[in-house]
């Protein structure tokens, strides 16, 4: 994909940028290289490739699913400023 002037002009007018000429070509030039080599990259087969979430093979140490914490609801409802069945009331903030 070839990109002009025009066009960088166009987005950074969409963009509010005030650009000078010499900016124009700069960005026109960096916008040219990522467009080759996003095209670059798009030419890769990776049809047979499995997505991985990790570029290495790694596994997480895990820990036992135990519960540590101690159970301290009521005695934070206790000093809330209201409270009803277990709920926390609040004030309306969207009418």
């Amino acid at each position: 994909m070839s990109i002009t002037n025009t066009d960088v002009r166009k987005v950074a007018r969409l963009a509010r940028l005030a650009m000078s000429e010499t900016e124009i070509e700069t960005a026109r030039a960096q916008l040219a290289g990522i467009f080759d080599l996003i095209a670059e990259m798009q030419a890769v087969d990776t049809r047979n490739i499995a997505p991985m979430s990790h570029a290495q093979d790694v596994s997480q140490r895990l820990r036992e699913d135990v519960v540590t914490a101690t159970n301290q609801r009521e005695l934070f409802q206790s000093i809330a400023p209201q409270v009803e069945a277990g709920l926390y009331l609040v004030p309306q903030v969207i009418e």
